[in-house]
């Protein structure tokens, strides 16, 4: 096989992160028009550390050139299997490979895996991999009729009792469309990752509230989410079980979601999540502080108005009140104060409301609706403030791993 070290094309390997680091994923490709799009996922497989190699069918081939999946994993393409026993070198016991992702997946390969029928390099490869124990994840792609079909629906259900994890598509145009990429790495890195907080629950908010002035108008700042979105994420991929509140759509499967628009919605949202069972609470979102009776009928432009504000409930107070031996992450947000200054309201926050951890942030030096940001973390039983400047994914990280270390240290398992 190629020498990877030489391959030009592993430039950019690791250059968005090391979720992979250290990771061989055997990506199966069968015959669906989906397999235009596995050159990217290869792609981005490889941005986060991974080393991928491809093994085709002669159908995929059809679709998809083998030169193109050379250039795009750095490594010839296991297109028929020889006397190297390509199978066992990767995916028989003590193989090299970690997981198996067939992606795109068509309903005749599910068939044949679900069955144990081995005519094709990918359906030996399923079979090695299954008997090995090694992770699996099937990405189906066809036809919406067939993705219908009682025969594949029992050959799927078939499969996940044996737990290989379906990433499932997204209907479309009477088409059963491949998982995005997005999609699809991330449930990778949770199928790979350290499975951490597996079993665990953990609610966030995260974003903007509103709360309207009338019909039209809102009264809100400007927080994006994109922290809150990034904490949801890195929860995901260690194993939680994660519930999103928030205005925004992320729409991953796998990821509650819980969609309000006022702090009051936020809030009872939340207190009625947190009543089912939670073991951490990210209090993320940037909840209005204020609000007022909105108006009916639309205010008519054109003429000084005034609005008579009066302050909103406080979430983390309320969520102490019910539920005094929850973990409790919260946010505490000044402008233009000293570091001292804002180090000091961050702790009086955290002891005030009973907090387990605290991140604080002069947002008027940006952080704001960007990707980066820098922030202090400041722990009840910790002397040293961790400080963390970098992406939103990055804080979201090192936040995991001090929450990880709380959730430890009070016996949450």
């Amino acid at each position: 096989m190629t020498d990877s070290c030489s391959h030009p094309t592993l430039l950019i390997h690791g250059q968005k992160s090391a979720s992979l680091k250290d990771k061989t994923i055997v990506l199966a490709v069968t015959g669906s028009i989906a397999a235009v799009r596995v050159v990217e996922l290869v792609r981005e497989l490889i941005r986060n550390g991974a080393d991928v190699h491809a093994v085709t069918t002669s159908a995929a081939e059809r679709i998809i050139h083998s030169d193109a999946l050379h250039y795009s994993t750095g490594h010839d393409v296991i297109r028929e299997l020889t006397g190297k026993v390509e199978h066992v070198e990767f995916c028989g016991l003590k193989g090299l490979a970690n997981l198996l992702l067939i992606a795109p997946a068509t309903a005749n390969t599910i068939g044949k895996i679900a069955n144990g029928i081995d005519d094709t390099p990918v359906t030996t490869f399923a079979t090695t991999a299954i008997g090995s124990n090694i992770p699996v994840i099937i990405v189906p792609a066809m036809h919406q009729s067939m993705y219908n079909h009682p025969g594949v629906t029992k050959n799927i259900e078939k499969l996940k009792s044996w737990g290989i994890c379906f990433i499932d598509p997204y209907l479309e145009e009477g088409i059963a469309k491949i998982a995005s990429n997005d999609v699809i790495l991330l449930n990778v890195e949770r199928a790979l990752g350290n499975g951490e907080f597996a079993g665990k629950r953990i609610l966030i908010t995260s974003g903007a509230t509103a709360e309207p002035i009338d019909p039209i108008r809102i009264l809100t700042n400007r927080a994006s989410g994109k922290t809150g979105i990034e904490l949801a994420l890195e929860a995901y991929r260690r194993g939680s079980e994660v519930t999103l509140v928030h205005r925004n759509h992320l729409s991953i499967p796998g990821i509650n979601e819980i969609f309000v628009e006022t702090a009051d919605q936020m809030i009872d949202a939340v207190l009625l999540e947190l009543s089912k069972g939670y073991d951490a609470l990210i209090s993320a979102a940037a909840i209005s502080d204020y609000t007022l009776d909105s108006i009916k009928d639309k205010i008519k432009s054109g003429k000084i108005l005034s609005l008579t504000l009066r302050p909103t409930r406080k979430l983390i107070n309320e969520a102490r009140g019910a539920h005094p031996k929850l973990v409790i992450v919260g946010f505490k947000a000044e402008t233009g104060v000293t570091l001292d200054e804002l180090l000091k309201r961050a702790h009086d926050t955290l002891h005030e409301s009973n907090l387990d951890l605290i991140v604080a942030n002069d947002v008027i030096e940006g952080g704001i609706g960007t990707d980066q940001n820098e922030v202090h973390l400041i722990g009840k039983c910790k002397p040293k403030i961790l400080h963390i400047s970098g992406t939103k994914r990055l804080i979201a990280s090192l936040l995991l791993d001090e929450l990880a270390e709380v959730l430890r240290a009070e016996g949450v398992s």
